[in-house]
């Protein structure tokens, strides 16, 4: 089953970006996952505003690739940085419709 990374994300120290962004998207593709968007244009329609500097949305064919990119250990290095140098805030979703009313979407 399909399922998307939301990363929502706070620059606190902006040093891991470069590194992160250069590197990161192969460990993501060597579990079958892409970036669908990686973007500072965060623009809030509705609620309250976040602090939010960058938002990525990543697609993977599962919940386990996530985990296993999640726990290799090349990404260990990059995802330290991350944390270090910002407050990040990562949720995983699935590809289902909740109310089973979209015919496109397996109901949840």
């Amino acid at each position: 089953m399909t399922v998307y990374l939301i990363a929502d994300i706070t620059v606190t120290d902006g040093t891991w970006v470069p590194d992160y962004a250069a590197r990161v998207h192969h460990l993501v593709e060597r579990y079958g996952g892409s970036y669908l968007s990686r973007s500072g244009n965060v623009e809030q329609l509705e609620g309250e505003q976040p602090d939010s500097t960058l938002v990525a949305l990543l697609q993977f064919p599962s919940r386990q690739a996530v985990m296993d990119f999640a726990g290799d250990p090349d990404y260990a290095p990059f995802a330290k940085a991350r944390q270090a140098g910002s407050a990040s805030r990562f949720r995983l979703i699935d590809d289902t419709d909740l109310a089973g009313t979209i015919p496109y979407l397996a109901a949840g």
